[in-house]
């Protein structure tokens, strides 16, 4: 098939190298505009845009997918269908039609659980005891369309976002190109959606401050979600202090907020056990070992969240 791909983050490339080692052909790549980073807010290509480049495939970066000239432009390529995965915008009806096989989305939950943008970081927040790819057929409703194909992964006591999202983009990259396969030969079966709904949207610097009076195992359920982006925190001293891994100790209390330095562990009191700070970024320097922040505190252990 004709294939024009969609996507702009890195968990997208492992889908584009399984794509461009298929028997399908990627003919253009669509993706968000540069976009400031860093401190100095320079424009910086998307990784999608920067793969694309890198093999000399045209690259389509329209503001808005409604816009003519990028509509125009998508219909003259004439694919056979638009696989999607982590794109970042809401592509409307008309664009929806160009294709004969519509625009497919890869999606990092178990449909309709996790509609949204931050699927795996809510899973994980929430207490899920597994997670998935499915991949679906857009419709103009918030990942709210008729399911393709889905695979099923377990979600460990000690997995981050980050690494849960790398291993179902490995897991989903030959997924999806099965999928396209069998639709390509026409032996799937849309089904729709069943099952509770629940929503993901994207995670906000205020959601993952960390407030003690919960108990540890939330703490450490948030702390993984929110790696590694935007990162849990908290203060000290009044400054902002980031939490990057813990792990709960349920068998030591301690009063909420209150940081206990032994020799080979930094605890901290939680609304029911402790955290075991492992971790760290304090404000202005790069992330450490929690060991090694702590060093020179006995005398005086600070307070988180103070």
């Amino acid at each position: 098939m004709r294939l024009v791909f969609a996507g702009t983050p890195s968990v997208a490339l492992p889908f584009l190298d399984a794509l461009s080692d298929s028997a399908h052909e990627v003919v253009a790549v669509v993706t968000r505009p540069d976009a400031p980073q860093g401190r100095s807010k320079r424009p910086v290509p998307s990784p999608v845009a920067t793969w694309a480049t890198a093999r000399g495939l045209e690259l389509l970066t329209p503001e808005r997918p409604s816009e003519p000239a990028f509509v125009a432009r998508l219909r003259e390529l004439a694919p056979d269908c638009c696989p999607v995965v982590a794109y970042g915008a809401l592509i409307p009806e008309p664009v929806l039609a160009v294709p004969p096989l519509g625009f497919v989305n890869v999606h990092f939950s178990l449909l309709p659980a996790w509609r949204g943008a931050a699927p795996v970081q809510r899973a994980i927040m929430e207490g899920d005891p597994e997670t998935g790819i499915t991949i679906f057929s857009l419709v103009r409703a918030l990942d709210a369309g008729p399911v393709l194909s889905e695979s099923r992964s377990p979600l460990g006591p000690s997995d981050t976002a980050g690494e849960v999202l790398e291993r179902l983009a490995g897991l989903g990259a030959a997924q999806l190109v099965s999928t396209l396969d069998e639709l390509e030969r026409g032996e799937l079966e849309l089904r729709p959606q069943t099952g509770e709904v629940s929503l993901a949207p994207k995670l906000t610097p205020d959601e993952v401050r960390l407030n003690f009076e919960r108990p540890a195992v939330e703490l450490d359920r948030t702390i993984r979600g929110a790696n590694p982006s935007p990162v849990a925190w908290t203060t000290v001293a009044g400054e902002r202090f980031k939490v990057l891994l813990a792990r709960p100790v349920l068998d030591v209390d301690l009063p909420p907020g209150q940081v206990h330095v032994e020799r080979r562990r930094v605890l901290v009191g939680t609304g029911v056990g402790s955290l075991e700070l492992l971790t760290v970024q304090p404000l202005g320097r790069k992330s450490m070992a929690a060991t090694d922040w702590a060093r020179g505190l006995r005398e005086a252990d600070p307070w988180l969240g103070q």
